[in-house]
């Protein structure tokens, strides 16, 4: 039987495993060598006796935290979560792990959450994009400085990044939607975002979208952005409203969520797309190819961003080499435009 493990020791764990304390120390630090069999016997005495290893404690007295910091704006869609699987996938390759917080697009949250998660003297930070709050930014200088805290921002390249930027171009991603649409014929074209102006990807993407557009002698006709966060409801909501007042020959929409919602009414209400109007999203989500109709997106690499992001914050820097002392680095993993039905 297990013992309680409020009592349960290093030394208890070495006693039953038949090997010192300091062997002990080595398996469940994953530091030094020590043969499978070791490790095996160590592993099963702690399973049996229920010990739970402070690794926290340990890389305090060490000077090195097995934590890394993560701030998500959402967990309402697949986006951020697929980020998430990449980042915690190279981090359990380092044998680290990582805690985070969910901003839901506030400025003042994500103060309040990296302030949090600093306190815990993580090994690094990841932050989505590039736009930061001065009081965040002075937190993060200041752990930096402190205590060499690296610092990742993600998904966006457009900007100026505190250290390290692993990305898309969001705004170029708008410009060569617009091309696209504008090659199919398409001039009056409506936009529909969600998040209100918190979403600052999206706001670039939109400014790239606009300027070719204009270039290309198409005209934005309608740019409406709800104050709620994105989805199929929503997108399929936003899409009657403006359809029932407004007939542009394409809507180009923030996010594959709201332009399935699109897809939706159109197809319920016997609204050809493309004939009548086409439609087109951003992410390259599965449900693109899912629906009746393939959906018409830009592809972002999701997992391999955040498993990049995640390689740089545990110190693998191979095929992605730090911030040097000539200033911050950007890494753009690039984006997809991907053609389907509905333009």
């Amino acid at each position: 039987m297990a013992k309680d493990n409020s009592r349960t020791t290093m030394g208890d764990v070495a006693a039953r495993a038949g090997v010192s304390q300091m062997t002990v120390s080595r398996v469940l630090n994953k530091s030094g060598k020590t043969s499978q069999t070791v490790r095996d016997r160590v592993q099963k005495a702690a399973s049996e006796l229920g010990y739970v290893h402070n690794r926290l404690a340990t890389g305090l007295r060490m000077r090195f935290s097995p934590l890394v910091a993560v701030v998500l704006p959402t967990l309402g869609n697949r986006v951020f979560p697929e980020v998430l699987n990449g980042v915690n996938d190279a981090l359990s390759e380092a044998g680290l792990r990582a805690v985070f917080g969910v901003s839901e697009y506030d400025d003042a949250q994500e103060e309040a959450l990296v302030r949090d998660l600093l306190s815990w003297q993580p090994r690094g930070i990841l932050l989505p994009g590039l736009e930061h709050s001065a009081a965040t930014r002075a937190a993060i200088a200041g752990a930096v400085s402190a205590s060499g805290t690296r610092v990742v921002e993600v998904m966006d390249i457009d900007g100026d990044p505190i250290s390290v930027a692993v990305g898309v171009a969001q705004a170029e991603a708008g410009r060569e939607m617009a091309r696209h649409l504008l090659a199919r014929g398409h001039r009056r074209i409506a936009y529909l975002g969600a998040q209100g102006d918190r979403d600052r990807r999206a706001a670039k993407r939109l400014e790239g979208f606009a300027e070719a557009l204009r270039a290309g002698g198409g005209r934005l006709i309608v740019s409406r952005v709800s104050e709620g966060p994105s989805s199929l409801a929503e997108g399929r909501q936003m899409t009657a409203d403006l359809l029932s007042t407004t007939k542009p020959h394409a809507i180009y929409y923030s996010n594959d969520d709201l332009a399935a919602g699109g897809l939706m009414h159109c197809l319920a209400n016997g609204i050809d797309v493309p004939g009548q109007v086409a439609l087109a999203g951003f992410n390259g989500l599965d449900i693109a190819d899912a629906l009746p109709l393939r959906l018409t997106t830009t592809r972002t690499p999701r997992y391999q961003i955040g498993f990049q992001a995640g390689r740089i914050l545990a110190g693998d820097d191979a095929g992605a080499q730090m911030a040097s002392v000539s200033g911050p680095r950007v890494i753009d993993l690039g984006s997809e435009l991907v053609a389907g039905d509905t333009t």
